[in-house]
């Protein structure tokens, strides 16, 4: 006869999966201590041996997350083309986990797998002769709309979207009042994710590389 297989052992690792299988089907509000233990079927002060608390689980989806990005910048090829395969890279990740991206905007990670994106994104623009402080400003020009994107892409903000992630704004205003957007409406009622990011993406590359390579501010920043 047959021995029954024994339960695979309780491990961070698996608590951070059960979570991260969670948030994706229900979304990280549906995250609690209790429910990853009924996920995984054991009592609940045992995931306290190895997560301590909500937020460090939290914090474990995110990291989780940001260690599955794979990026395949050449650090031999131009700087606009890392740049640009950097920010697909993170699109990747998010459309892979979109609801988990969500988690991943709102925590602060210090660890490898959180810093790792930006030591990488750093490196390329210094390397383009970005002075410290240009750098640091680009960087965050990028990653404000790649978060944005993304954000809307996830279908988190649609504001000023009129598409709404696919949805009709047809009959809800007055086209004598807003005769461009009645005219470009066409346009504004759809939109191709993935043909917008590399649009604008492409913008701000372009942008950046007209930034004067000049010494603005290398003195360190007063704390």
């Amino acid at each position: 006869m047959k021995a029954a297989m024994k339960p695979e052992p309780l491990s961070r690792e698996r608590i951070v999966a059960a979570a991260v299988d969670l948030i994706e089907r229900e979304g990280a509000d549906a995250v609690s201590m209790r429910r990853i233990a009924t996920e995984l079927g054991v009592g609940v002060m045992s995931l306290y041996n190895h997560v301590p608390n909500k937020s460090s689980l939290l914090d474990g989806v995110a990291e989780s997350v940001m260690a599955q990005i794979e990026f395949h910048d050449d650090i031999s090829a131009p700087w606009q083309e890392q740049v640009l395969a950097q920010a697909r890279a993170l699109r990747q990740i998010a459309m892979h986990y979109p609801r988990c991206t969500l988690v991943v905007l709102t925590r602060q990670l210090r660890t490898p797998a959180g810093l790792l994106p930006t030591e990488r994104a750093l490196a390329t623009l210094k390397r383009a002769g970005f002075e410290r402080d240009q750098a640091v400003s680009v960087l965050r020009a990028f990653v404000a709309y790649i978060v944005g994107c993304l954000l809307r892409e996830v279908g988190v903000t649609s504001t000023f979207d009129p598409a709404g992630g696919g949805g009709s704004i047809a009959g809800s205003f007055d086209a004598t009042l807003f005769p461009e957007t009645a005219d470009l409406y066409g346009w504004l009622a759809t939109c191709d994710h993935e043909a917008e990011f590399e649009f604008g993406l492409r913008m701000l590359v372009e942008a950046a590389a007209v930034v004067p390579r000049a010494p603005s501010n290398t003195d360190e920043p007063q704390s």
